[in-house]
């Protein structure tokens, strides 16, 4: 009957498509690995479909194993969360708390405040660069950067953003001036291809035959290379602010200017067991901009 299922069952399946490997699973779960094939091989006769496609050397989900594992996640989660809320939780409750590198590494040296006052609450940072909903950890609260005209009512603003010119110590010295920034390399970072178009044209400058010499995929890794004199780049001024109080080797050699986008958070799963935890997060994060 695919109504009574085992719950030891869903929670070795979840296991092992989370890491993809039996071995990894019996880890987790103190099993043997043979005891978390067993499972998985009745969980699958009971469903009477497979779950995972099985070659040599990898573990890959079906494509209704990975359909599956979406509810069977949820599911568990849910069951987690209300054994906590009725019962007390056993052990600290975490969040997981989605942003780019750059945000995480901002709001570091203020996590330890945020420590300090709930220390039953564990945080999980993720970044979000390349992170696959279906595949990842359930997330708590996004950090995003987002337009000002957004029109998701979910989202809570934090703050505006600017952009500013970045040049490492040595070639700061050559720039006196936004028109010297056109004689520099330009280092843009994906995601962000407009900063060096909206940071030029609002000096009246022409933007149109700027290459991408140096092409990074975040903020984080074109600070290092302007540090290590590689070029210019354009960043959000807060970021670039963190990377200088934290020692780089870089200068901002211009005046802030505004992105048309601000920083917000959505806070997911407002309405499950245990959303106050994530709540109190979201309260700290407001007095953080």
């Amino acid at each position: 009957m695919k109504g009574n299922l085992n719950l030891n069952w869903l929670r070795t399946f979840e296991a092992a498509a989370r890491h993809l490997s039996f071995t990894a699973a019996s880890r987790e779960l103190g099993l043997t690995q043979t005891a978390v094939s067993q499972h998985i091989k009745a969980l699958e006769g009971q469903l009477g479909q497979n779950l995972f496609i099985r070659k040599a050397k990898s573990l890959q989900l079906t494509e209704i194993g990975r359909a599956y594992l979406v509810s069977v996640r949820d599911s568990l989660e849910h069951i987690a969360f209300s054994t906590n809320g009725l019962f007390g939780p056993a052990q600290e409750t975490t969040i997981v708390v989605r942003a780019s590198a750059a945000m995480i590494i901002w709001l570091s040296p203020q996590l330890a405040s945020f420590q300090k006052a709930n220390p039953s609450i564990g945080i999980k940072l993720v970044t979000s660069l390349w992170q696959n909903d279906r595949e990842g950890h359930p997330v708590d609260v996004d950090i995003l950067l987002a337009a000002q005209s957004q029109s998701d009512t979910r989202m809570v603003k934090l703050s505006d953003e600017y952009i500013v010119p970045v040049c490492g110590l040595h070639t700061a010295k050559k720039i006196e001036m936004p028109k010297d920034l056109m004689t520099c390399n330009t280092i843009h970072v994906l995601g962000f291809d407009d900063h060096w178009a909206r940071y030029l044209s609002s000096h009246g400058l022409p933007y149109a035959d700027i290459s991408s010499r140096l092409v990074v995929d975040t903020s984080v890794a074109a600070c290092e290379l302007v540090a290590a004199e590689n070029g210019c780049t354009i960043m959000i001024d807060r970021f670039a602010q963190q990377a200088i109080a934290a020692g780089r080797q870089i200068r901002i050699v211009g005046d802030p200017v505004d992105t048309g986008q601000a920083h917000y958070f959505l806070q997911r799963k407002i309405r499950s067991a245990g959303s106050q935890v994530s709540t109190a997060f979201c309260d700290w994060l407001k007095t953080c901009f």
